[in-house]
């Protein structure tokens, strides 16, 4: 089984004025911690909300010009066993590379493997008929030249004059 975990991390962030400029600073640092190791983990703004209203709130949170940016951080997790599997692996892997980086797994979703098997035999018989064409065209190109007693095919007269 197959499953995209996402998982939130709080990033500090230091001497910022604005909630566009820390998150832009959170993603870039984020970024080169995971690189080159986990360049396939995908970086967005976290998405935060009032607890009391449930009003929308910005990803990042400025006291002091300092700040928490929420981001999440989504990866593809192969060949698991169970959804719990996945969030370990998730949360271990990028955990490593995000020293003192809390991280909380918001989302974990099996992904559909057979849609993944369809198209690979899809593949497979595209493969076998453009086989099938090249083996085609050979022996039409050989059919236009004679053969010799042994099966051999014997070179064109204009072939013979180049050489």
């Amino acid at each position: 089984m197959n499953c995209r975990v996402v998982v939130e991390a709080a990033v500090p962030v230091y001497d910022v004025e604005t909630p566009d400029e820390a998150v832009r600073i959170a993603i870039s640092k984020t970024g080169e911690m995971l690189n080159p190791d986990l360049n396939y983990v995908e970086i967005n703004m976290g998405q935060r909300s009032c607890p009391h209203c449930g009003e929308d709130q910005e990803p990042a949170f400025i006291a002091a010009d300092e700040s928490l940016v929420a981001l999440e951080l989504e990866m593809t997790v192969f060949n698991v066993e169970r959804e719990e599997h996945a969030a370990r692996i998730a949360r271990k892997e990028i955990g490593q590379r995000l020293e003192n980086i809390p991280l909380d797994v918001l989302e974990i979703e099996a992904i559909d493997e057979e849609g993944e098997e369809e198209a690979e035999d899809d593949t497979v018989e595209d493969s076998a008929e453009s086989e099938t064409t090249a083996e085609e065209i050979t022996s039409e190109a050989d059919a236009g030249r004679e053969t010799d007693e042994e099966g051999e095919v014997l070179p064109e007269f204009e072939e013979l004059i180049d050489e």
